[in-house]
């Protein structure tokens, strides 16, 4: 059963100088797109993973989940219900208890001026709920003390304070919890704690993650099911053992290929090439062509179509060309 459903996600931002600027310096409107015709689906008490490079969009897809960004076109449903669209305000209500947010910086998420204990009730309190204990009880189970709840967040290391942010998340009991790059502003050990404390309390409290990350080594070994992005368009996904032994999207070559690996010194590879087309004057056709070595006219051209092929989906011309290179040169999910 999916507990989210998005079709055709689009955001479009108006990036344009003020109108009098404009009007002086004859310049037209500028628009960045951002996410571009998105769809995916999220299985319950499942971890669905958004990877690419930075400015392909993964940020803006988990704030339109969460209801921080309204799309500029395509539907977002939670159970069923688009959150943007539904008139009943009870419902709407309801299921937005159901979602919740870690987000990446855990301390410019925290209010400094609040103690720990105010900043883990929030979300109950807000709806008038009872939040005696509440706050000891979720640090407890998330490794810290319930003597904690008095202190303030900068009395905590970055770790502690992530594992704050997770407490405050599962305050309100939520179904989905958006994990916004959850682990990047931390080193690699607290990394390792926090990841297996978010995996326990999934199993523990039944929870559906979406888990935005540039980090290859944690959705591998994390997520049910991969989307990679680039320039804000789905262009491969699938299972995490397909997606890491054969990739069928030359982008999703070169992320593998540029990630590190424990037995990779001394390998030859060659670095990812170009940058990140101007998202506000994309590339004609497939966006990826300007990188791509197997690149045709027809790539040039024609944007091609995520097509399903055996349980996973791919926006390829030459996905047929990748299958074959893969049987050549197996072996590059060994991270």
């Amino acid at each position: 059963m999916s507990i989210v459903t998005v079709r055709g996600l689009t955001r479009v931002f108006d990036v344009s100088k003020p109108w009098l600027n404009r009007a002086i310096e004859r310049l037209p409107k500028r628009k960045l797109t951002a996410v571009s015709d998105v769809s995916f689906e999220i299985e319950e008490r499942s971890i669905y993973a958004l990877v690419g490079e930075s400015g392909s969009g993964k940020s803006t897809i988990g704030k339109m989940v969460v209801g921080l960004l309204k799309p500029s076109g395509g539907e977002i449903k939670i159970e069923g219900v688009d959150l943007f669209r539904e008139a009943d305000g009870d419902t709407v209500k309801r299921i937005r208890s159901d979602i919740q947010m870690i987000f990446q910086d855990p301390f410019a998420s925290l209010n400094p001026r609040w103690r720990v204990r105010d900043i883990i009730a929030e979300p109950v309190a807000a709806h008038g709920g009872d939040v005696k204990g509440l706050a000891e009880k979720l640090l407890e189970q998330v490794g810290l003390s319930a003597a904690d709840a008095g202190k303030f967040p900068h009395e905590f290391s970055g770790g502690q304070r992530q594992r704050i942010c997770v407490a405050r998340a599962l305050a309100s009991e939520p179904k989905l919890i958006v994990c916004d790059e959850p682990t990047s502003a931390l080193d690699v050990s607290v990394q390792a704690q926090v990841l297996n404390l978010m995996s326990d309390l999934k199993d523990s409290f039944g929870l559906t993650y979406l888990l935005i990350s540039h980090d290859l080594t944690v959705v591998q070994h994390m997520a049910d099911r991969i989307g990679v992005l680039y320039l804000g368009r789905l262009v491969e996904e699938a299972a995490p053992d397909d997606l890491f032994s054969a990739p069928l999207h030359p982008y999703t070559r070169m992320l593998l290929e540029a990630a590190p690996k424990i037995d990779g010194f001394g390998r030859d590879i060659e670095p990812p090439q170009g940058e990140i087309p101007d998202p506000i004057n994309p590339p004609t056709g497939c966006a990826y062509h300007p990188r791509c070595p197997l690149a045709t006219d027809q790539c040039k051209s024609e944007r091609p179509a995520l097509s399903a092929d055996g349980g996973r989906r791919v926006a390829c011309f030459r996905a047929g060309d990748m299958f074959q290179s893969n049987i050549r040169r197996p072996g590059l999910g060994g991270m």
